[in-house]
């Protein structure tokens, strides 16, 4: 390398270190994290990609906009309320502060008056009963399929489930209910048809080998036309006759009946038909973390608590005190954003409208994360050019927008009144960087 080469003038890696800033930072992000933002830098410099000269400050700006988690806050702006790219339910402060609180010594299996050793998760388990009084007795695990898989195992073991072939669905990323279930051992039975059962495919296929009646939500897609179904007070009559558990899975998390929606099965509705056992997740309709809930008859619940399945997918800490929070506390930001006022959305987009320009037009937005398909939650939204949303998709804050019809579309049904004044600034930069593009690319 001859003395002209401009390479020479990167910034040593021990003299980036040395910075007072980078030397502050350590604490908070640690030495491997900030080694690995200096020689990243560097190499660009040293492939042309950067001049030596900005990669001091290429490095103090990385270091100071760094957390010491790589996820990014993102302001929603889709409609989409439980949004399962986005980590699905966003906390209430409440849960916030819970988190806080159980990230260090908390007693989650201790009885601090005897000093001995107690029921794990007691304070959240008590919550739900207090939100459910139809359950008896609940167990909490890590999510809504630990949950069905828990249940199965413990109420089938090798033996046959018995579930309607309508039912058989896929959740995300390819999951699928049936392999699921067979990936422990369990058989399933399956009765009727795509489109129609009835109580005879249950009955006739009740026998020596059934574990278990297992009745599925179908939450993410919807069958009409020529349909038919059995209810969960038509397979308690079944259960009961044959002396079989009924497992009921809902999925999505409500707790009592909704007027906003009317179709969606709720836990106290199923338990109150005569489900033995029902499933539901945590970080949907309920608003709270990514959990697994089972809620039942006191000595279904026993059994599947005595499984050893339940210790290796029981939850931790930090969930089982965000989900007490979550059932106990203020109105989450999921049921918020589920009631919000047509009229005060419609306020709000005008105010961004006037702001930062754009059209306002009508906007449905969804529940999302396979609850309530095809319900459309009557709103509004700003409409910007489609080429905004990648600005805004990098920008600081993160805006996820609606990318439809060619178009950028904003709707502020999941976004805090307090973060509006964030989301125009934005929006504002957004516009102004793809206005700029434009220019250099017409020049």
């Amino acid at each position: 390398m001859g003395n002209d080469d401009p390479r020479r003038l990167i910034p040593r890696t021990d003299k980036m270190l040395a910075h007072p800033v980078l030397q502050r930072a350590r604490k908070r992000l640690g030495d491997e994290l900030i080694r690995s933002i200096v020689q990243e830098l560097q190499d660009q410099a040293r492939r042309g990609e950067l001049a030596p000269g900005e990669v001091e400050p290429g490095v103090l700006a990385a270091v100071s906009s760094r957390t010491a988690t790589s996820l990014r806050p993102v302001l929603n702006a889709t409609g989409v309320i439980v949004h399962t790219n986005l980590g699905r339910a966003p906390l209430s402060d409440s849960a916030r502060q819970a988190l806080l609180t159980a990230a260090g010594y908390v007693d989650v299996e201790l009885d601090l008056q005897s000093g001995m050793r107690s029921r794990r998760g007691t304070g959240a388990r008590q919550a739900l009963l207090r939100a459910c009084p139809a359950a008896e007795d609940a167990l909490i695990v890590n999510n809504g399929a630990a949950a069905l898989l828990l249940a199965t195992t413990a109420l089938a073991g090798t033996g046959e489930v018995i579930v309607s072939r309508g039912e058989l669905v896929e959740i995300g990323a390819g999951f699928r209910l049936p392999e699921l279930i067979e990936s422990t051992g369990a058989r399933l039975r399956e009765v009727g048809t795509t489109n129609r059962t009835h109580r005879q495919d249950y009955e006739s296929a009740i026998g020596a080998q059934t574990g278990c009646l297992l009745k599925v939500h179908p939450s993410n897609f919807l069958v009409s036309g020529f349909t038919s179904s059995v209810g969960v007070s038509e397979l308690r009559s079944l259960a009961e006759t044959h002396d079989v558990p009924l497992v009921v899975d809902l999925g999505s998390g409500l707790l009592t009946p909704d007027p906003v929606l009317p179709a969606e099965p709720d836990i106290a509705t199923a338990l109150a038909d005569g489900a033995d056992v029902v499933i539901a997740s945590g970080d949907k309709l309920l608003g709270g973390p990514q959990a697994g809930l089972l809620l039942g008859r006191a000595d279904v619940i026993a059994r599947l608590a005595r499984h050893p399945l339940a210790r290796a997918l029981r939850a931790d800490k930090l969930t089982l005190a965000a989900l007490e929070a979550t059932v106990s506390g203020e109105v989450p930001p999921v049921a918020q954003a589920l009631h919000a006022d047509p009229a005060r959305l419609r306020q709000r987009t005008e105010a961004l409208a006037d702001a930062v320009g754009g059209e306002m037009v009508q906007h449905d937005g969804r529940v999302g994360g396979g609850g309530a398909p095809g319900v459309p939650l009557p709103g509004w939204a700003l409409r910007l050019p489609e080429g905004t949303a990648p600005r805004l998709r990098t920008g600081n804050p993160a805006v996820l927008p609606r990318v439809h019809g060619g178009a950028c579309l904003l709707d502020l049904r999941c976004i805090p009144e307090n973060d509006d004044e964030v989301l125009t600034e934005a929006v504002r930069a957004a516009l102004a960087y793809a206005g700029e593009r434009l220019e250099t690319e017409g020049s």
